[in-house]
């Protein structure tokens, strides 16, 4: 049975860069904070945003106030700020078609990432979906891939994770999970080294799977 893929949201599917950089920046105006320069907020794309607010305010209580403040605005308006990736669509209605389960694995919480794929025009293809508690609880990639694998009962061994930040490639070897570390999306080579495959664009996908499946037979 062909392996089940598990794809990250922000960077693999969607250029989010838009609505994450503009919460990012309300939240930190209403805070009274410096604005982060373009190149940091590219770097909020992927982590939990407690762990890229954290550092930068250096207290909790802020911290906590800065995720209520970028919610506020992803709520009203943020969530629908992003572009799906040109080719995406058809590389994924190529996979379930060879008879792929697929399933999204993100950081976002829970309620906007079901939010954002209900609203994609794929977004049926998608067997499950996981993201992050709203309390941050569960939220890193390593924990988040392992609630998917709970939640669709299978192995590491059956499945890879695809994405385009380290933190997807770093889950995935977490599990022993092989990965695809896509370079349409917010990384690069080098974040991404780490990868059992490479792709440059969506339509190279279902090649670089068969590819490794005919070297490991």
């Amino acid at each position: 049975m062909p392996d089940t893929l598990l794809f990250d949201l922000d960077g693999t599917l969607i250029d989010s860069a838009l609505g994450i950089g503009r919460c990012v920046v309300y939240a930190m105006e209403k805070l009274g904070e410096p604005i982060p320069d373009a190149d940091a907020l590219r770097r909020w794309i992927g982590p939990p945003l407690r762990t890229s607010f954290g550092p930068l305010l250096g207290d909790a209580a802020r911290t906590e106030r800065a995720v209520a403040l970028y919610r506020e605005r992803f709520d009203e308006i943020g969530w629908s700020e992003h572009t799906i990736y040109p080719g995406i669509e058809d590389a994924l209605r190529r996979l379930h078609a060879n008879g792929h389960r697929l399933a999204v694995v993100t950081a976002k919480n829970q309620p906007h990432a079901e939010r954002i794929v209900a609203h994609l025009p794929f977004g049926d293809l998608f067997e499950t979906i996981t993201g992050a508690s709203y309390d941050g609880r569960i939220g890193e990639k390593p924990e988040l891939i392992g609630v998917a694998l709970d939640g669709l009962r299978l192995a590491p061994s059956q499945c890879w994770m695809i994405g385009d930040r380290h933190m997807d490639i770093d889950g995935a070897r977490h599990h022993g999970m092989r990965s695809v570390g896509v370079l349409w999306g917010f990384g690069g080579a080098e974040e991404l080294r780490e990868a059992t495959q490479l792709c440059r664009w969506p339509q190279e996908l279902a090649t670089a799977l068969r590819d490794v499946v005919d070297e490991e037979i």
